[in-house]
Formats: structure tokens, sequence, C-alpha cells
């Protein structure tokens, strides 16, 4: 089962019995997002031109400003 996969069905047995604001249905939903994005990093990544350096370092400088 991919992490996508096992992220929706725990968000949506969570949901079916939770608060919107109880931690473990925020926490699911927040590594489902965090799954989603690494399949979409990935594929971005193995498709097309490699990206240079200034261009990850831009890239990583975004991700690190969003957890912050």
């Amino acid at each position: 089962m991919s992490a996508v996969n096992h992220f929706k069905a725990k968000v949506g047995a969570l949901s079916r019995s939770r608060a919107d604001n109880d931690p473990d249905l925020i926490e699911a939903r927040r590594n489902l997002k965090a799954a989603r994005l690494t399949d979409q990093i990935r594929v971005a990544l193995n498709t097309g031109p490699k990206l240079d350096a200034e261009q990850l370092k831009q890239l990583s400088t975004l991700l690190q400003g969003s957890a912050a």
C-alpha cells in the first residue's frame, strides 16, 4: 500500500468519528498532504531535464520556508 493510500484510508476512518480539530485527524491530514507532495516532487524530478544546483537551492529554500 502506498503512503498516499495509507493516509487516505486513515483520514477516512478518523473523519467518521472525530471532530475536525482532533489532533490525530490533523496529523493524518498533514501526513496525507506530505505523502502527496512527495509523490508529485518525485515525478517532477524524474521527468524532463535535470535541475541545476541553483534551481534545487531555490526549491529547497521554498520548502524550508513553508515549514516555518
